[in-house]
Order: C-alpha cells, then sequence, then structure tokens
C-alpha cells in the first residue's frame, strides 16, 4: 500500500508539469515547437531524466527570468527530459527566492573571500560621494551573489544528477524485483 504524501506528490507534479498542449500553444515556444514536441524529449529515460534536473537546476540559478524557456531550449541539444526539465527550476520560486539570494551572496563572498570589511574594493574610499559609495558596494555584492549563484547552480546541477541517476536505478531495481517475487509466488501457487 502506498503512502498518500507519494499521491500528492504525484499530483501535484503531474499538475505543475508542463504538457505538450501548453507548450505547443505558447506563443514564445511556437517557433520551436517542432523541436521542442519531439516525442524522445517528453519519455522517461534512464539517460533524459537526471539530464533533465541537471539542466532544471542549473536554468533555476543561473537564468532570473524565463527560467523554464532556458531549460526547454537547453533540453534540445542533449536529449533531456524537457518537461522535467521545466518542473526543476522551480527549487528557485518567489518563496524561496529570498534564501537563495542570501545564499548566494555568503557563498560567494566565502569563494571570493570578499566580506563587509573589504569596503569597495578596487574603487577604494578616496571617492567622496555616498551615493557613488553606495552604487559600488552595490555591484560588488551583486557580482559576489552572481557568482554564488553560479557555485550553487554548477554544484546542484551536478549534485542533481547523481541523485536522479541513482534514484532511476534505485526505482528501477525496485519494479524488478517486485516482478521476480511475484512470479515466484505465481511459481509457489502453482506447484500447490
Amino acid at each position: 500500500m502506498r503512502r498518500p504524501t507519494g499521491r500528492r506528490l504525484k499530483r501535484w507534479a503531474g499538475q505543475a508539469m508542463p504538457t505538450q498542449e501548453g507548450m505547443r500553444e505558447n506563443r514564445f515556444l511556437r517557433p520551436f515547437s517542432d523541436r521542442i514536441l519531439r516525442s524522445e524529449l517528453w519519455r522517461f529515460t534512464q539517460r533524459s531524466v537526471p539530464r533533465g534536473v541537471a539542466l532544471g537546476l542549473l536554468a533555476g540559478f543561473l537564468v532570473p527570468v524565463g527560467q523554464i524557456f532556458v531549460a526547454a531550449f537547453l533540453a534540445l541539444p542533449v536529449r533531456a527530459n524537457v518537461p522535467l526539465a521545466a518542473l526543476v527550476t522551480f527549487v528557485t520560486n518567489p518563496f524561496t527566492y529570498a534564501f537563495w539570494v542570501v545564499a548566494a551572496n555568503r557563498i560567494g563572498g566565502w569563494i571570493l573571500q570578499v566580506d563587509a570589511t573589504s569596503g569597495t574594493g578596487a574603487i577604494g574610499n578616496s571617492v567622496a560621494s555616498p551615493a557613488w559609495q553606495w552604487w559600488s558596494w552595490f555591484i560588488e555584492q551583486a557580482g559576489v551573489t552572481a557568482f554564488g549563484f553560479a557555485v550553487i547552480g554548477i554544484i546542484s546541477a551536478a549534485i542533481g544528477y547523481i541523485v536522479s541517476a541513482l534514484g532511476w536505478r534505485w526505482w528501477v531495481a525496485r519494479k524488478w524485483n517486485a516482478r521476480r517475487a511475484a512470479r515466484r509466488l505465481g511459481k509457489a501457487t502453482n506447484a500447490d
């Protein structure tokens, strides 16, 4: 017997995942719909699922606007699963974006060794205008945050690829074991 949470997750994923009809009718994707709607890009296979997860995570963290479209376009040349790539981009959504910005800023600052006391960096404190100092601080922090997003995107894509590949293998092995057990049970009942 399956747990109710699994059913809810499956129902949510079915509702949130883009459909072929929805992508065909989208005005931005219409010029490319013949390539995006190829059937091999919509199948869940051992190779397309990890690729779709990795591309979705990469696009979700690196692209601030239009992540779904970027993930769908990136899925074309590498033959990744298009709906899964689009669905995984929701890891960065309006509810979690503030968390990711803070995390990206901290990670970027830690890697680049930038802290609050470093000030304006290369510009220095020689410029007397407070507006200019604020603007240079903002540019520095935006660069640190962008670098942090790039690091998070690359690392999460690699981890997502590995986890989804292992998860796919586990799921297939579980299905095969269930089939073997059903065959053994069928042979045992036929022998009686």
